[in-house]
């Protein structure tokens, strides 16, 4: 059976969908892994996957009509050529543009997976932009075209079709939650709490922007800080310069300077970092999926305290292996934070039920499994 799995990044395919692309080449089936956003050595490890890897153009940011007009084309044609089986896109603008295309060049099965709604759905502090206000109705009018199209219609959490589906009065057949896209517990499995440490680690893995909560990270940090001083906050992550409302440069140095927080910058070994760490911390009020970097330190064996927000409040049970905060709310977080540090005999108690939870849900073997029973595999 022929399958087109349409995405953005290459780095997605053997990152996040190594697994997946193992199983169906497996299976014995003919996958073409199309991307927009590739190097040749990037192209070079998909195929050496086994898949067979297909670039197109795509503008990533904002809605450019014409350009996406070109794009939703040129997908057409390239699956007239292919003809295969099913076409399974993921994130939104492939979701969109892949699912028109596919039901253009007449695709027998069509799905489509949304892994979170995005900046556009965001919910932000001051209220919405105009521009955002203006971008989110066009992005719901073409989910209006491309959602009726698909034959199975895949979120990761409960929230997001209400909130798009009812919100926004779209209709769709066969909506399935999946519940995260799950990662390998192989490559991510229990670890012990460090114990050579004398204070206690407190570790944030995301980009610096707001969206995300390194404001409130940092402010919390302050406050801890301010009564537990031998206190360790790490941030791992990289300033995007492109976010006005992100953590700038000369504000992260004089961070540094002021011994606030530890930042070894963006890092590709994020495993030993959580494994240093005894407690995760992602105040995020982005409209997630269910945060793959939480699942991470969930494997690992960390207790995590998150925002209740959709898709966040997907990895805690209150009080059980964390806790949730309420979103833009440094002194409930900090209050958390010091919860762990005055109570550590918590932390492993917690962390062990982070990694209880992580191999009831967050396992990739049962995942696919589950996504592969709706491709219809």
């Amino acid at each position: 059976m022929k399958i087109a799995i349409i995405g953005t990044t290459a780095s997605s395919f053997y990152g996040f969908r190594l697994d997946l692309l193992k199983k169906l080449i497996e299976l014995n089936h003919e996958v073409y892994a199309f991307t927009s956003e590739y190097s040749e050595e990037e192209l070079a490890k998909i195929k050496d996957l086994g898949a067979i890897p297909k670039t197109y153009e795509l503008k990533r940011g904002g809605l450019t009509p014409f350009s996406d007009i070109q794009t939703v084309l040129e997908l057409t044609c390239r699956l007239k050529r292919i003809k295969p089986d099913i076409v399974f896109s993921y994130f939104s603008k492939p979701v969109i543009y892949g699912t028109l295309a596919a039901s253009l060049a007449k695709t027998p099965k069509i799905v489509g997976m949304l892994e979170g709604l995005g900046y556009t759905f965001t919910e932000q502090p001051n209220g919405d932009a105009l521009k955002t206000k203006f971008i989110r109705r066009l992005q719901v009018e073409l989910y209006r075209r491309a959602i009726p199209r698909l034959d199975k219609f895949i979120l990761l959490n409960p929230d997001d079709p209400i909130d798009l589906l009812e919100k926004y009065f779209i209709s769709s057949n066969n909506v399935e939650v999946l519940g995260g896209i799950g990662l390998n517990l192989e490559e991510y499995s229990y670890t012990p709490l460090p114990k050579s440490e004398l204070s206690i680690n407190f570790v944030f893995v995301a980009r610096l922007i707001k969206e995300k909560g390194i404001h409130e990270f940092v402010a919390a940090a302050k406050k801890v800080k301010s009564i537990y001083p031998n206190t360790s906050f790490t941030v791992l992550g990289a300033i995007d310069k492109s976010n006005p409302g992100g953590l700038s440069e000369v504000e992260l140095q004089r961070l540094i300077s002021l011994n606030i927080i530890n930042y070894p910058g963006y890092v590709e070994n994020v495993q030993e970092w959580l494994a240093r760490s005894h407690v995760f911390v992602l105040p995020s009020y982005y409209r997630e999926g269910v945060p793959r970097s939480t699942q991470e330190a969930m494997a690992i064996g960390r207790p995590i305290i998150t925002t209740d927000v959709p898709g966040c409040r997907e990895t805690v049970i209150d009080g059980l292996n964390g806790f949730l905060v309420d979103k833009w709310n440094s002194n409930d977080l900090a209050g958390r934070m010091i919860y762990f540090v005055e109570n550590p005999d918590q932390i492993e108690k917690m962390g062990l039920e982070s990694y209880t939870i992580a191999i009831e849900r967050f396992d990739v073997e049962k995942t696919n499994q589950k996504l592969l029973k709706i491709l219809g595999f």
